[in-house]
């Protein structure tokens, strides 16, 4: 049975690829975005389904729509975009996740909430497991991001013991694919378009740090997999590759995909910069039926070829 479905964020990233899943699947799709991060270029070639329909609106802010279930995406998620104004980015994980909650509630729809590895900090404990509490830092520049979506899962649990609302926390680890933002900071995003523009790639540190890359099919995979759950299955959720590689593995993948003559340039590490991030998914596994599928190469190949056209279009438009 179809249903109709609210993604806030959902010209975003991700929230573009979850659009195109849901109503793939024969749902109707509300996508509600402010476009701080998000782009109508992602979902333009949705606007002819008639089952698709996009608002503009930030949700810190009230919404009434009637809908049978809620992915809550909206939130930059790349340092560059969360630091361009911290106070905003936590108003936008905790009141945003008061509002939708709210209209959850109102509603009584299930309602999931895209929370992050990033609740880990710099984790102690390797790999990471949904009983690990964390090792973050509750005032530095990162906090904005970290500790807004640590929020946000109290407010989801709070919400579930007070209301018994259906709530589903899936906590999101490195994911990469066609539509990341260009200048999103990312490391994906960055080393691709480095290399297409024959740039130094930059690795902060000495490139031993490690990250697990998932794509973002086998996310969105994931995502709708855990909405569907019983009313009994909550999370949190890992979902993630548990492939590790380092930072000097991805720049050289990348730099065999697109046969680049970039040089590795080494900067000095942020602040807060977690050295490990690999999810333990046994959970995934056990209550979802999920893994990835898609390996790294493969997905990159995509994602390069995605910024080969992207990059391309652009130096058009600017000689026209």
């Amino acid at each position: 049975m179809s249903s109709r479905v609210l993604i806030t964020g959902g010209a975003g990233f991700i929230g573009s690829h979850l659009s195109e899943r849901l109503l793939a699947e024969g749902n109707e799709v509300i996508c509600i975005d402010n476009f701080f991060t998000g782009s109508r270029r992602n979902v333009e070639h949705l606007f002819d389904n008639p089952r698709f329909e996009l608002m503009r609106h930030d949700v810190t802010f009230p919404l009434y729509v009637e809908v049978d279930q809620i992915y809550n995406l909206a939130c930059p998620a790349s340092p560059v975009h969360y630091q361009h104004d911290p106070v905003q980015t936590t108003k936008t994980s905790v009141v945003g996740a008061i509002n939708m909650l709210g209209l959850a509630k109102r509603l009584r729809v299930p309602i999931l909430q895209a929370s992050t590895s990033e609740v880990y900090g710099d984790p102690a404990v390797h790999p990471q497991t949904e009983d690990y509490w964390g090792n973050v830092n509750p005032i530095g520049t990162r906090s904005c991001y970290d500790e807004g979506k640590r929020a946000a899962e109290t407010l989801f649990f709070d919400y579930r013991r007070q209301h018994d609302l259906s709530i589903k926390v899936i906590r999101i680890f490195n994911t990469y694919g066609p539509r990341m933002h260009p200048n999103d900071g990312r490391v994906v995003s960055n080393f691709i378009v480095q290399a297409l523009r024959g740039e130094p790639i930059t690795i902060y540190g000495d490139g031993s740090q490690t990250r697990s890359f998932c794509f973002v099919d086998d996310l969105v995979d994931g995502m709708v997999r855990l909405m569907n759950t019983d009313h009994s299955v909550t999370g949190p959720i890992n979902v993630g590759n548990p492939g590790e590689f380092t930072m000097l593995e991805l720049a050289n993948a990348v730099l065999e995909i697109t046969g680049s003559t970039s040089t590795i340039e080494h900067r000095a590490l942020p602040q807060d910069d977690p050295k490990q991030r690999q999810p333990n998914i046994d959970l995934a596994r056990r209550e979802l039926g999920w893994e990835p599928t898609i390996a790294l190469r493969a997905g990159l190949e995509r994602t390069v070829e995605y910024f080969r056209g992207v990059l391309e279009t652009d130096v058009a438009e600017r000689v026209r």
